[in-house]
Parts: C-alpha cells; structure tokens; sequence
C-alpha cells in the first residue's frame, strides 16, 4: 500500500512538473502580450504595393524573453520569424530582459521589490547561472538568437558590424525572406555592476545598450523609479565605455535627467528605442518634448511604439497618429519604428501586419519618401553610419 500511495505521488508530482515546465509558459506567454482579436485589416492595394518594397526595421522587440521557438509560427505573442517575413521586416533588434519588479507600473517602482524574471528563469528551466546573475541571463538569451541563426541561417542573419550589415543587404536582395536580427539590452543592470561586463556583452553580440529598465539602478535612475536623479559616476563610465566599442546607447527608460547627462557627454547619437511623445500621449511612459527633440538635434532616432501606454492606443492610427505629431516635433529623419512587442504589451496588430501601418500613413498624408524613412531607411542609415567596422 505505501509503495502504491509512492507511486501515485510521484506520478502526480511528475504531471504536475510536466505542466509547470510546458503548459504554463505558454499561458503566461499568451496572458502578457496579447494581440486583440480582429478582423483581417482592408487595405488598399496602393498600400500593398508600397509596403512589398520598403525597407522595414523594428528598433525593439523582447521576444527571446519567452519559452518560444522563433523558427516557427505560433498563434500567439507578437513576434517569430515567419511573421517577420510575412510583415516583410527586414531588421529586428531583440532585447534582452533580465529584471523585472513585482508590481510593474510607471510611476514607481523599487529595485529592491521581487524580481519577476527569476520566476521566468526557473520556469523556463534556464541554466542555474542565469538564477542569480543578470548577465548570465542576457547571454543567454543572446544564446538563443545565435541558436535561431544556426538552426534557420536562410531565414535569419545576426549582425554585428558595418561588414555584416552590408553583407547581409546583398543577401536579402536575392533572398527577400532573410531576416537580419540585432541584439540589445533592456536595462545596463544587466552587467551586475562592472564595467568589464560591456566588453562580455559585446563579445556576445550585443549592439544596443539601454540604461535603465524600470527600476533604478547602478548607473543612475529609471523613469519609472523612485529617484529621478542623473548619471552616477559608473553610468558615466559605461555610458564612456559603449561609446569606445561603438555600441549604439538606447535612453528607453532613462530619467529625464539621465538623458540630460547623457545627452551632455555623449559623441554619438542616440536612440530612443520604443516610446511615444509627451505632447501627444501625455503618460508617465514618455519624456518631455524639448529632449525628444535635442536627441534629433543630435542625430538620434526617435522609435515609436503601438501600445496604449506609449502612443494613448493601440490600432495602427494610433500609433500613425503619434507619427503624425512626430513628423512636427522632431522631424521625418528622425522617426523610425519601436514596437515593444512580447514586451507585455497589448497591440491590436502584430509584426506579419505591419501593412495596416504603412495603409494609415498613405491615409494620413505621408508622403512615400517620409514612408521609406520612418519605415526602416532611417534606421538602416543609422546602423550603416554607427555600428562597429
């Protein structure tokens, strides 16, 4: 009878682990960055035409945050590999996710409330590195793409360098599937506090670095933390160190005046990976107009986002709607695309849609050149001019 009671527990204990390791990434996958059911978008075949021969480019996705193999189409989520196809994107920057406060919002939150991520981390049965070190966690996800890439190498490219991206331009003139992805953090906690660790990431590939995520941190305060002061002194020694690596910095996230620091220090231009604009979306998402636009004067990027808390929706005249306020403020050469897809946002379209886009802004009055830009020229211009030789 004991052995049987044993077997029976085992047995449970081994269904209810079966459920906890496959079932329950996908709900909560599915729960976190939902797509809202709709009908298949009218567009004109004007749109159709024009959207086939852009150039498009996504500046922010934190898709290899999730149990999900983006070789194949999945029903859920926002991003893989064959919807980027079908959305004919062309550049995906992936971001890495490697902390994550309980009880996220945008007001306040506190680096020292539970960490959500570890909880992913032990669901998803990570490496045991990645249950104590931030960095660890990024390699892997990093690992992840590199796994995607070597599994799919007609479908994906990861690029590293000016060499690369060229190369990978020739191959998708003859090959309009392959899709060339980048690697990003969201958030320099990422580097567990030392400075070495920016040459660790990027010797994994990393080619974006953000600051903050949101919650303060060592190199100084998040929008969304408790703080709102500037720089520390290592922020500014990493801030120095991305420069040196020609690293491209991503002040998503940063406090205003984080920004202000960065923008007095910095020699290169920078971007701003997935936002909206204040004056537009007045939430606690987004940073004053008058940064937005001396990050343009600088020759930075400006990504706009298709969430509600960035853009105050979330269809795709929403998001051209904040474009449209875009174009005004800072100018058509410095707009591109930041989705925050799989970043637990609802949309009402995801990247195999893309088209609904490029049909709201012909309705809107953008021109075909503004088009190009906003879609994905500026940010092949920017990459062509700022990424490592």
């Amino acid at each position: 009878m004991v052995k049987k009671v044993i077997l029976i527990f085992i047995l449970v204990t081994a269904v209810a682990l079966v459920g906890l390791f496959t079932i329950v990434p996908k709900m909560v996958d599915k729960s976190l960055n939902v797509v809202i059911e709709h009908e298949p978008f009218k567009v004109s075949e004007a749109a159709k035409v024009l959207h086939a021969s852009l150039t498009i480019g996504d500046w922010h996705s934190d898709s290899l945050l999730w149990k999900r193999d983006l070789g194949k189409l999945h029903d859920y989520g926002h991003v893989d590999i064959p919807r980027l196809q079908a959305g004919n994107v062309s550049l995906q920057m992936f971001t890495t996710v490697t902390k994550s406060p309980s009880g996220l919002n945008y007001e306040s939150n506190s680096a020292d409330a539970p960490d959500d991520i570890t909880k992913l981390a032990l669901v998803h049965r990570w490496p045991s590195a990645t249950w104590r070190s931030l960095t660890a966690r990024a390699l892997h996800q990093a690992s992840r793409l590199h796994g995607f890439e070597q599994d799919s190498p007609n479908d994906l490219m990861i690029i590293k360098s000016k060499t690369d991206l060229s190369q990978f331009s020739k191959r998708r003139a003859t090959n309009t599937k392959l899709v060339g992805g980048l690697i990003g953090t969201e958030g320099s906690h990422a580097l567990d506090g030392k400075l070495e660790n920016v040459q660790v990431l990027y010797d994994a590939g990393f080619r974006m670095m953000s600051l903050q995520h949101f919650f303060d941190n060592k190199l100084g305060a998040s929008l969304h933390g408790t703080s709102q002061k500037g720089l520390t002194d290592f922020g500014r020694d990493v801030v120095e160190k991305i420069e040196a690596l020609n690293i491209i910095l991503d002040v998503s996230h940063s406090s205003e005046a984080v920004v202000s620091d960065v923008l007095a220090i910095a020699n290169r231009p920078v971007v701003v990976s997935h936002t909206g604009f204040k004056g537009h979306c007045d939430t606690a998402r987004n940073i004053n107009d008058s940064l937005m636009q001396k990050i343009a004067q600088r020759g930075g990027l400006i990504a706009v986002g298709y969430w509600e808390g960035a853009v105050c929706g979330d269809k795709p005249k929403d998001v051209v709607a904040a474009m449209k306020y875009g174009l005004e403020l800072v100018g058509e050469d410095h707009l591109s695309l930041g989705s925050d897809y799989d970043g637990t946002v609802t949309t009402s379209f995801d990247t195999s849609e893309l088209v609904a886009l490029t049909d709201e802004m012909l309705n809107a009055g953008f021109t075909e050149l503004q088009i190009r830009k906003i879609m994905g020229d500026n940010m092949l211009k920017f990459l062509t001019q700022h990424l490592p030789s």
